[in-house]
């Protein structure tokens, strides 16, 4: 069996629980790594999504951790395009079994930041969690985080 564990390391991209609105997304600092991996759980929609009362989901990218823009195409692995304001993953139809997303960051910045944008009535919450693998570090192997 190979050795992946001593060269990651995780930083919480959305906290698990149940939300009904936006997170605050905290912001995942990538200094010292060259890769990192966007793992997204969502449990089973609290509500039928639609058009209307949808979920996007919001990568944006910085180099200060002030000034945060969205992602496009270009900065990401694993997704063929990428929505308005930096929306890799939207919810905007029946979600009714729990399911996990991932995809690649490959841009230049330092910062990234992930928001569950929440869009019309959520009179139930949807489970959701997401964090960020990373790779690549400057130092090996990473520290434990057990």
């Amino acid at each position: 069996m190979k050795d992946m564990h001593s060269g990651l390391s995780v930083a919480v991209a959305i906290a698990a629980a149940a939300l009904d609105a936006d997170n605050t997304p905290p912001a995942i600092d990538l200094l010292g790594y060259n890769a990192a991996e966007i793992v997204l759980a969502i449990g089973a929609g609290g509500i039928t999504f639609s058009g209307t009362n949808k979920i996007e989901f919001k990568l944006t990218h910085s180099d200060d951790d002030s000034t945060y823009t969205a992602v496009d195409v270009d900065d990401l692995l694993g997704v063929d395009s990428v929505g308005s304001g930096g929306i890799v993953k939207a919810l905007t139809s029946a979600h009714a079994t729990a399911a996990a997303y991932r995809f690649g960051y490959k841009g230049g910045k330092r910062y990234l930041k992930l928001l569950a944008d929440f869009s019309g009535t959520h009179g139930t919450a949807t489970p959701i969690a997401a964090i960020a693998l990373l790779g690549h570090g400057d130092v090996q192997p990473e520290a434990d985080q057990a």
